[in-house]
Formats: structure tokens, sequence, C-alpha cells
């Protein structure tokens, strides 16, 4: 069985990989791992650090593919990403994130390379949970939600969710904050509840049909 190791940015993501992708792997006898950042135990780290768990985890099984789950939204220029600088002035953000990915993986000792497939979400994993406004009425009831006719607005004006923006105010979890009632708690861990939810309800099929950049990350794992 081929295996993957999917290095996640905080728990939300690590909760989508169990409950969501882990199933679909399994089904194409891939067996996948997804522990969280280990420095901070969730949360963005500086590329250095990142780089050294990555390097750490190739070089302890030669058979095992790395890859990231990580948001752009998080990284800043403190954080020294490679070409992070030549993706903010991209125009097109898909464009900004394949030139750091690129930049991680040439980062990396040259024998290690072809075993990590870096991934930056664009701009959020919040954002594929606009893939189906379906999912919102078959799970809240009305008076769960803040602004639903923000939801709307919201899912009706991107019709790849991957476009959402990455504002303070905008982003795509400070969309869902605005929407649903109790999105954020104290310990987050309605955020995490919430993002498990409804990522698994709209399903993958439709996340890949919305969501490309996210698809071509999922294609790519698939033909390791």
């Amino acid at each position: 069985m081929k295996r993957i190791i999917i290095i996640c940015e905080g728990q939300t993501e690590q909760q989508f990989c169990n409950d969501v992708l882990q199933f679909h792997f399994n089904s194409k006898n891939i067996y996948i791992h997804y522990p969280t950042i280990e420095k901070t135990g969730g949360g963005i780290v500086n590329w250095e650090a990142l780089k050294f768990q990555i390097n750490t985890t190739l070089k302890k099984d030669p058979t095992v593919i790395v890859t990231t789950l990580i948001d752009f939204y998080g990284i800043h220029a403190h954080h020294k990403y490679p070409f992070w600088e030549q993706a903010k002035q991209q125009a097109d953000k898909s464009i900004g994130m394949n030139i750091m990915e690129q930049g991680m993986k040439d980062n990396l000792p040259p024998e290690l390379q072809n075993r990590f497939i870096p991934y930056i979400q664009l701009y959020e994993f919040e954002a594929l949970l606009f893939s189906d406004i379906t999912v919102y009425q078959n799970n809240f009831e009305d008076n769960e939600f803040l602004d639903y006719s923000y939801l709307e607005q919201t899912i009706n004006s991107n019709p790849n969710p991957e476009t959402i923006n990455d504002s303070p105010e905008t982003a795509p979890s400070k969309r869902l904050a605005r929407i649903i009632k109790g999105y954020y708690s104290d310990n987050d861990n309605h955020k995490v509840l919430y993002g498990s939810l409804l990522s698994h309800d709209i399903g993958l099929l439709k996340i890949r049909a919305k969501c490309h950049r996210f698809n071509q990350w999922m294609t790519k794992l698939e033909n390791i």
C-alpha cells in the first residue's frame, strides 16, 4: 500500500483528512497519515521549521510521500517562505501559489524533492466549505444563522470558492463567523466541528468540481 503523510496546519485540516480524505484514499489503496505541524501542534510556522519537519519525515522512510495542507492566509513575510513576495505580487494568486510551492520543493535537498508534493490552500481551508449552499440549509436551523443573505451572496459571487479573499474581515473563516452563530468559541472546537460536518456533507465530488487548485492537488496525490 502506498503511503502519504499530509502535514496539516491545524486541527481543522486534520479532521478533514480523517473524516473526508481517509476513506477516499483508502479506496485507492493509499494510506494517509495526517499530523499537524510539530513546532506549534497546529498553526503556521516559519519555513525553516516546517522544512525541518518535512526533511525529517522523508528521511525516516524512503518510500513515503510527504505533502502539506497549509493556508496562504496565515503566511506572512516574517515566515520567510520561498518566493512569498513574488507570490503576493501576482494578480492571479493561483500562479502565486504555484511559484511558492515550486520554491518550497526546490529548497529541499535534491535527493528528497521527488517525494515532496507541496500544497498551499488558497486562501484558507474554509474556502472549500462554500462549495454547496444546501448543506447549510440541511444542517442549521434558521435561528442558528446570523446572516443567511451574506452566505448566499458569498456563494453566488464566487463560483470558485478559492477566490474568496484574504482580508482580515472577509477571509473565508471570517465570513463563516459572520454567518453561523457560535462558529468561533473560546477553544475553537466549533470551528473544527463545523469544518468537519460541512466538508463531509458537501463531499469531495462537489468540492473538487468547484475548487480547481484543490482538485489538482488531489489528482497529484491519487497518481503517486
